[in-house]
């Protein structure tokens, strides 16, 4: 009998997540688009995230490391309020929806995030927030149909949200043929604070 063998890294991320009842305010709103371009590789909806900083394929001992200093920003932190807005693409192959509400605090949170994991030793690309959430991707060897998608999202104005809280999340990407799934491998509630 093969023993199961534990991977040696995780691909990992920290995010927010919307509230089922504004992602489902979203699909609604993106039901003529999946059957206007079936062929997309569209984002599972419980799978929807902002993400703050993205850190890449770390040792999975790193998550350890991580975990005292983001559960003590999220408990110093307060909730961020947002809304989801719009629709836009990246490179014509992405198709996405922005994000609205309290930027200035958005981007506090991210900068509070990613000092966080600098000051745990963990190298990563710090590329700057540009608040979105990714709803699908063109197939390669597809016509790319973001553009059109997107202009379908332009009237799109979601309700408002409160960001309650803060999370660590690995992914399965390159593990396999099938779909990019996420996993909560932790997550906190935010506290109040800054």
């Amino acid at each position: 009998m093969k023993e199961k063998t534990h991977p040696a890294t995780v691909r990992i991320f920290i995010a927010l997540a919307p509230p089922d009842d504004a992602k489902q305010e979203l699909e609604r709103e993106l039901l003529p688009a999946y059957e206007a371009y079936p062929r997309m590789r569209w984002n599972r909806i419980e799978d929807w995230h902002i993400t703050l900083a993205f850190l890449g394929e770390l040792p999975v001992g790193a998550v350890e490391l991580l975990r005292p200093p983001l559960a003590e920003l999220a408990a110093g932190h307060r909730p961020v309020r947002l809304a989801l807005r719009g629709g836009g693409h990246f490179d014509e192959r992405v198709l996405w929806t922005g994000i609205d509400g309290d930027l200035d605090g958005l981007h506090l949170l991210a900068d509070n995030v990613r000092a966080a994991v600098r000051e745990c030793g963990i190298a990563f690309e710090g590329r700057p927030l540009r608040p979105h959430l990714t709803l699908a991707r063109s197939r390669r060897n597809e016509p790319p149909h973001a553009v059109e998608a997107a202009a379908g999202l332009s009237a799109f104005t979601g309700r408002p949200w409160q960001a309650e809280r803060l999370h660590l999340v690995g992914s399965n990407i390159g593990r396999g043929p099938g779909p990019i799934h996420y996993r909560d491998i932790e997550a906190w509630d935010f506290g109040g604070g800054v």
